[in-house]
C-alpha cells in the first residue's frame, strides 16, 4: 500500500464516512475512489487537489507522511498544512467582504477555497473592517437571538483554533454546514459550543469536521435597514445619519 492509499483509508475512518459517500462528495463513482484507498490507481494532480481539500490536509501531507503515526489534530495545525484563504480585493485594492448566499451552505463547502467561486461572490466594503479578513454567513434558526432568519453575520477569519476566546461568538463552517454559536470551552479534540437560546443544548464538534472558524463582527438585516456593530460609536453614527436621511425626506416632500 502507498502512504497515499493508507491516509485516503485512514481519513475516511476519522469521519466515519463510507466510500460512496466520499466519493459523491467528490464527483466521482466510488469504485474509482475504492481504486485510491486500494493502491490500484493514483488521483491526477486535479483530483489530487480536490481531496486535498476534502480532509483539509495538504498535498505533501497527503502523499509523504504516515498520518497514522501523528495526531491528526495537531498535524492540522501546522502553518505548512494551511490551505491559503481566497481573497477578493475592490477597485482600491481594499479587501472586500463577500456575502455568502442565503441557503447555500452546500456550494460554500465545496468552493470556500476555491478563488473563482469566492470570486464570483457578491461583495461590499466597510471601512471601518480592515485589519484582517471577513466574509458575511446567512443567520438561520433560533438558536441565538436576537438573530433571526435574513441576518448576516460578518466575521474576522480566525488562523488558528488557539486565536480563539471562550465567551466570544463564532461563525463555524464545518463539513456539515454553518452554524454559528458562543465557544464555551476547547479540548485536546474538540470544541464546545453552545446556544444563547438556553433552549438549545451546549455539544462538542470535533477538531476534524472544523473548515473555518469566523468571530463575530457585526451584523446586516437583509434589507439593511439597521446594522447592529460591536463599535457603539459607529453603529450611533449610522444611527445618526438614518435620522437625518429621514429628515431631509421630509423637508423635500413639504
Amino acid at each position: 500500500m502507498s502512504i497515499l492509499s493508507e491516509n485516503l483509508r485512514y481519513l475516511r475512518a476519522q469521519l466515519k464516512s463510507s466510500q460512496q459517500k466520499i466519493a459523491d462528495d467528490l464527483i466521482i463513482t466510488r469504485g474509482r475512489y475504492a481504486k485510491y484507498e486500494e493502491n490500484e490507481s493514483e488521483p491526477p494532480l486535479e483530483l489530487l487537489l480536490k481531496i486535498s481539500r476534502y480532509f483539509h490536509v495538504s498535498i505533501d501531507l497527503l502523499v509523504s507522511v504516515d498520518l497514522r503515526r501523528f495526531p491528526l489534530d495537531e498535524l492540522l495545525q501546522l502553518p505548512d498544512n494551511r490551505i491559503l484563504l481566497p481573497v477578493l480585493v475592490d477597485h482600491t485594492g481594499e479587501n472586500a467582504i463577500e456575502i455568502i448566499p442565503n441557503k447555500a451552505s452546500m456550494g460554500y463547502l465545496n468552493g470556500y477555497n476555491d478563488p473563482q467561486y469566492i470570486e464570483s461572490l457578491q461583495h461590499i466594503s466597510l471601512p471601518f473592517l480592515r485589519n484582517g479578513k471577513y466574509r458575511a454567513f446567512p443567520a438561520e434558526g433560533d438558536s441565538m437571538p436576537p438573530f433571526k432568519d435574513g441576518t448576516y453575520i460578518v466575521g474576522k477569519y480566525v488562523e488558528k483554533i488557539q486565536d480563539m476566546k471562550v465567551g466570544k461568538t463564532y461563525l463555524l463552517v464545518t463539513r456539515s454546514g454553518f452554524v454559528y454559536k458562543r465557544l464555551a470551552g476547547i479540548e485536546d479534540h474538540s470544541i464546545r459550543v453552545q446556544s444563547d437560546n438556553t433552549f438549545f443544548e451546549p455539544y462538542d464538534i470535533p477538531l476534524h469536521e472544523m473548515l473555518e472558524a469566523w468571530e463575530y463582527e457585526c451584523s446586516i438585516l437583509r434589507d439593511y435597514d439597521l446594522l447592529d456593530f460591536a463599535n457603539n460609536d459607529v453603529k450611533g453614527m449610522f444611527l445618526s445619519l438614518k435620522q437625518d436621511i429621514n429628515r431631509l425626506e421630509k423637508y423635500l416632500v413639504r
